[in-house]
């Protein structure tokens, strides 16, 4: 009888006859303990406390803004979080977690699994990934090892790590369900793996390892499942860690994400442009501008080819080329398969820094020191051109911080004023000693009254 078999049967005895043996004719029964012996002291729990601005509910009221004709007023609370962490350098400190966990944070303690508390500051933070790192200064700590998330298959077992409803160290298992999930809307760049190991709130920042404990993603959302309820319903997701550890290696050199970009942009391949460039595959994106002087225009590329593949991905959709040069660094060489007059050829394209201009906020207006505001103008491969104004960095603590400006906020409008460049928002705010800034954050666009 196999193995299996004789646990299973054993364990419907068990229930019976007392606890379980050890093992069974001589071989000891299969358990992750040892593994996780060895990795569970590299996951923490992360607790937080910060202030942010939301709208009363009286002044949030469409039908009295409309009588009244006044914005929605923002006030201030104070919040707390609770999630989790894998430390990936033991000997700096180094923590890797979500940005949404210590988004709001003026405090950040994270809590060993020996029960130690510390103290951690912000190295950096990225938005679009959903990616902090994070410094704690302990002696004895226990690092985690890094898995290669390429060699991921769908059913491979995985366990989730993390500190559900903030309940404590807790273990799940499961299978990678799914890989390269995109499009959902929960991050700009999204490349998820699926899983059905349990992953509830608080599991957020922690680990999703292999059975050898390496780590192969960091746990992130879960899909509810309505009516309120948010609960895991066996459909969670994670970022792979070979796209989380690029970007915390540019968080840990610059304190930010430094994106580069192709210059190009383009639409969906349609069956009937499909036809029409006599592409038999189907799928691919169609470049419809090139943007002057941009590493495209220098590789060749030209309007009316069609993209298929990229560093032999295929690409499906003009999202699977955002995503692709937006998890890309500056300088290295993205391989594009293209059609052009129905023969099939390569161009190489060399990624370049966006042409981001940082200004301090305080030169603005005294209400946004500390706050560095980008003008950013770009080529967008799902926007097309795009000017506008983000806050790339909050100092916590500093004036814009009070004020509830927050890292990664659109601006997009002063004053009532609609701004996409710096001397755009300088005339918005001049003369004026409060301000009234719409703002886009994430899928929201809110109000931030500054008196």
């Amino acid at each position: 009888m196999r193995l299996w078999m004789v646990a299973a049967l054993l364990l419907c005895m068990g229930s019976v006859n007392g606890a379980l043996p050890v093992a069974v004719g001589g071989a000891e029964l299969p358990s992750l303990a040892p593994m996780l012996q060895r990795t569970t002291p590299a996951v923490v729990n992360i607790s937080t406390r910060g202030k942010t601005r939301v709208s009363t509910s009286l002044f949030n009221d469409p039908l009295f803004q409309r009588f009244f004709n006044l914005p929605g007023v923002e006030r201030e609370q104070e919040t707390s979080s609770l999630g989790s962490g894998v430390i990936v350098d033991a000997e700096n400190g180094y923590i890797l977690t979500n940005y949404h966990v210590i988004e709001d944070a003026l405090e950040i303690n994270v809590t060993l699994s020996d029960g130690r508390t510390s103290q951690a500051e912000i190295l950096g933070r990225d938005p679009d990934t959903d990616i902090a790192v994070i410094k704690i200064r302990e002696p004895n700590l226990t690092s985690i090892q890094f898995a290669d998330s390429k060699r991921l298959r769908v059913g491979d077992f995985v366990v989730a790590i993390g500190n559900p409803f903030g309940l404590g160290q807790t273990v799940t298992s499961g299978i990678v369900s799914a890989l390269g999930r995109s499009g959902l809307g929960i991050e700009s760049y999204e490349d998820f793996i699926q899983t059905d190991a349990s992953i509830n709130p608080g599991n957020s920042g922690g680990a999703l390892v292999d059975l050898r404990g390496d780590l192969v993603g960091i746990n992130t959302a879960i899909l509810g499942g309505g009516n309120g309820h948010r609960g895991n319903i066996g459909i969670g997701f994670a970022i792979p860690i070979n796209m989380a550890r690029d970007v915390m290696l540019q968080l840990i050199e610059y304190g930010e994400v430094r994106r580069g970009r192709l210059g190009v942009q383009a639409q969906d391949l349609t069956p009937e442009l499909a036809k029409a460039f006599d592409i038999a595959q189907g799928y691919g994106v169609v470049v419809t501008r090139i943007e002057q002087g941009s590493p495209a225009q220098k590789a060749g590329l030209r309007v009316g080819d069609v993209i298929v593949k990229a560093n032999g991905r295929s690409i499906r959709s003009s999202f699977d080329m955002y995503n692709l040069v937006g998890l890309m660094r500056i300088g290295q060489v993205v391989e594009l398969e293209i059609v052009r007059d129905g023969r099939v050829g390569l161009i190489k394209a060399t990624i370049q820094q966006m042409e981001v201009v940082t200004l301090e906020g305080g030169e603005i207006h005294f209400r946004l020191a500390g706050a560095g505001i980008g003008e950013i103008k770009q080529s967008d491969m799902l926007k097309g051109r795009v000017e506008y104004l983000e806050v790339r960095t909050v100092e916590p603590g500093s004036i814009a911080w009070q004020t509830g400006v927050r890292e990664g906020d659109i601006i997009l409008s002063i004053n009532r004023q609609r701004v996409t460049t710096f001397d755009e928002a300088y005339a918005a705010a001049r003369g004026s000693r409060g301000l009234l800034l719409n703002i886009q954050r994430g899928e929201q666009t809110l109000y931030l009254l500054i008196k």
